[in-house]
């Protein structure tokens, strides 16, 4: 019975301390969502409420759509984050797998540049990477906004971490049944490391689709805009002080990632779980 008690006081100690911060972080959302319904008097009228008085879903969500391309924004955010996340596990995943189950001198240093990538801001390279799109030929062009993004150092750490949980014994067992290295990467252990799978695949694609600073710089062209900085030019040319539409687009934006966090929460959880084993 006290055990019980106990566990019932626990589990209320930790909503009472979650609660609070949950509310803070749903906050800008929910306040971005009731302005996209909300007619210009009452944007900025008093009192403060949530709830409109007067709806106007149909006008600003209307104008977010036709007022400026954004379907041809969510289209390009689309291509872009699916043909990165690709590439980054074709790559990520056989560099982790070599770093977590292969023996080869010089291991623990390539692990430390992994890790030393880590620590970079991908705008200390923003400068380099600009001038090699230039060289190329490639600015204002899905490649450019593609090409810096193809290794991911995040990516290696995850996947080594989910692949050296997975017993060495599986590894040998697949060798002697006539797997090539290769072979055990994509039909052994990218299977079994599933739900870190998962978890990168959301990480990589919430940090393309909501990136700015890149695509500002190498996108000139409308048409190939992605989700936000179709959004800021939205906002600079086409919506001027009219917030309503702004807020209706930035809801549209981030509705897909929202999506697609509710249906893979638990394997992204999962996914970070089981990467912090080892």
């Amino acid at each position: 019975m006290t055990l019980s008690l106990y566990r019932i006081g626990a589990g209320l100690g930790r909503h009472a301390a979650l609660l609070p911060t949950t509310l803070f972080a749903l906050i800008p959302f929910i306040w971005m969502l009731s302005l996209s319904v909300k007619p210009p008097t009452e944007i900025f009228g008093s009192p403060f409420a949530l709830i409109p008085q007067h709806w106007d879903a149909y006008e600003n969500y209307g104008k977010a759509l036709h007022a400026a391309p954004l379907a041809r924004f969510l289209f390009n955010g689309a291509v872009v984050c699916l043909i990165i996340l690709l590439a980054q596990i074709l790559f990520c995943a056989p560099c982790a797998y070599a770093l977590a189950k292969l023996q080869f001198p010089g291991r623990g240093l390539l692990f430390g540049l992994v890790l030393v990538g880590l620590l970079l801001p991908h705008q200390v390279l923003a400068l380099p990477l600009f001038i090699l799109c230039y060289k190329l030929g490639i600015l204002d062009s899905y490649a450019a906004l593609i090409l810096p993004f193809i290794v991911s150092p995040f990516g290696i750490f995850l996947f080594r971490q989910s692949f050296k949980s997975i017993p060495d014994d599986i590894v040998q067992a697949a060798r002697l049944d006539g797997l090539s290295e290769f072979a055990i990467v994509w039909r052994v252990m990218v299977p079994m490391a599933l739900p870190a799978l998962i978890a990168f695949s959301i990480f990589s694609v919430v940090a393309h689709w909501n990136d700015l600073f890149w695509p500002s710089i190498v996108i000139k062209s409308r048409d190939l805009m992605p989700p936000s900085l179709g959004a800021a030019a939205f906002r600079n040319v086409e919506a001027g002080s009219d917030f309503g539409p702004l807020m209706a687009g930035a809801v549209l934006i981030v509705l897909p990632l929202l999506l697609a966090f509710i249906l893979a929460q638990r394997w992204f959880i999962e996914g970070l779980a089981s990467s912090s084993l080892k």
